[in-house]
């Protein structure tokens, strides 16, 4: 029995011997390995997790971090937080610079330095986010009878988890940041199911009413007050590719959404279009021309069912 055994062992590492060979081989590893300039680390996900919470607590004190804040302790607490949330992120911004190598900073040694820069410039755009978000909540208690208070929402609805998520990534996008805005979305969108991309530009008091399904697209303009229900697609029409067969990046290829502008479950908007304001899209519409302003874009009415048609579970 023992020697039974050893022989199957050996046989066994022989096999992985073999499979260790073939991950070896250039040709195996070549489209999957990735090695930082400098051997520098990965973006931390773990350490971007803490961020967007201590950004939280920041931004919507009293409802997010682990201590209770007093009015007369808040400038204590928040300096305390910010300077965590300046240093987590200067670290993060040089590390996704370091992933991609792309220009980031005009040398290697201005990388520290740039990153510096840049997470101060965005701890400066907070007071902005902070009333963007401000609305966000606002037109999420009065667009849904559902909710009994604005903290409600703050606390509870996936529309807000979505924006709070989506309003860090988009200043962060808008400066540049390499990686990082993505990993920043693709955490709300995992928890939430509101795909948002960090380049779309989204004005005040936007609302996603349930949000499972939501998907909306890099280079999307949407105005103020608009709102959208569960399995809307915001998206781009077609893919154009270069004479090399590649998709043609950054064109302007998904939906303008004018002010007001309301999609119901399950549509799809989809090219570089507008959609006036004060539209009402219905449910599960498929849309690729222009929607003139004050406009209902609905289906057929739905009918009876003839004397001779069975419905299903009909007996």
């Amino acid at each position: 029995m023992q020697r039974k055994h050893a022989e199957l062992e050996q046989h066994n590492m022989a096999e992985l011997d073999s499979v260790v060979e073939e991950l070896c081989a250039p040709e195996s590893y070549a489209a999957v390995y990735h090695r930082s300039k400098h051997d520098a680390p990965m973006p931390s996900t773990e350490a971007l997790l803490e961020l967007v919470e201590r950004l939280k607590a920041a931004l919507f004190p009293g409802y997010f971090g682990d201590k209770a804040v007093r009015i007369e302790s808040m400038r204590y607490h928040l300096a305390a937080n910010l300077d965590s949330i300046y240093r987590i992120l200067a670290e993060q911004i040089k590390r996704g610079g370091c992933f991609i190598c792309a220009e980031f900073a005009d040398e290697c040694k201005d990388c520290e330095a740039h990153s510096r820069d840049t997470a101060m410039k965005f701890l400066q755009a907070l007071p902005k986010l902070r009333r963007l978000l401000a609305s966000d909540v606002k037109a999420a208690f009065e667009g849904d009878p559902a909710a009994k208070t604005p903290g409600e929402t703050i606390f509870c609805y996936p529309s807000i988890t979505a924006m709070i998520h989506h309003r860090i990534a988009h200043e962060l996008y808008g400066l540049e940041v390499p990686i990082i805005p993505r990993i920043i979305s693709e955490m709300a969108h995992s928890n939430t199911g509101i795909d948002i991309h960090p380049g779309a530009q989204i004005d005040e008091e936007f609302f996603i009413d349930h949000g499972t399904g939501v998907v909306i697209g890099e280079t999307c303009i949407i105005g103020k007050g608009c709102r959208l229900y569960q399995g809307v697609t915001l998206g781009a029409l077609s893919f154009p590719k270069d004479t090399e067969g590649l998709l043609v990046k950054g064109n302007l290829r998904h939906p303008i959404l004018e002010d007001n502008v309301t999609v119901y479950a399950g549509a799809t908007v989809l090219g570089r279009i507008t959609i006036g304001h004060d539209t009402m899209i219905g449910g599960n519409v498929w849309i690729t021309h222009d929607v003139a302003p004050s406009s209902k874009v609905v289906q057929s009415r739905s009918t009876k069912p003839k004397g001779e048609e069975k419905l299903v579970g009909e007996k």
